[in-house]
């Protein structure tokens, strides 16, 4: 089953999209802007990992495709609890000419819709590095998420360390 938004379609991570998912990931412009950590990544060690992963039910991790583009990026609900109905969800769009067209929020919003939807999550956490203006607008002005909390000096890039939001949205809020 496929995910629809408006304009994006999430659709489960093939073997071939793991050329993407390696760009994407070796690409210091984007890696700058989530948290975590990363280095760069061989296309064997990307389709290890794929392997490792892809029949995971408690982590979805889903390509993000547009009708016009192809697959543009990846979208994830991952670390489902299941007796306490919540999940971590982030995204990842590969090229700057994606963004600024509604795209981010499209994907947002599916994958809420899926999460509260279909699979009946109660909340959906994040996190976002607190210079990532752009997320932090995309998943609290645009999407209803809030802001719950601040990790400390947690994330270390570009030199230095940087606080983390912790975002989160429940289901009553979403719907």
């Amino acid at each position: 089953m496929n995910i629809k938004g408006k304009v994006v379609k999430l659709r489960a991570m093939e073997i071939e999209d793991q050329v993407l998912l390696r760009e994407m990931v070796n690409d210091p412009e984007i890696e700058k802007m989530v948290g975590g950590y990363s280095y760069p990544i061989s296309i064997e060690q990307q389709i290890n990992w794929f392997n490792a992963n892809s029949n995971n039910q408690n982590n979805l991790r889903l390509i993000i495709e547009t009708e016009e583009d192809g697959a543009i990026g990846f979208a994830n609900i991952v670390n489902i609890d299941w007796k306490n109905r919540s999940a971590f969800h982030g995204i990842k769009i590969a090229n700057k000419k994606f963004r600024s067209r509604g795209i981010g929020t499209d994907t947002v919003m599916a994958v809420m819709k899926y999460a509260f939807e279909e699979l009946q999550l109660n909340r959906l956490d994040g996190s976002i590095i607190k210079y990532n203006e752009a997320s932090r607008k995309l998943y609290c002005d645009k999407c209803g998420w809030v802001v719950e909390g601040i990790r400390r000096k947690s994330s270390f890039k570009m030199k230095e360390y940087h606080d983390e939001l912790l975002v989160g949205i429940l289901r009553e809020e979403y719907f």
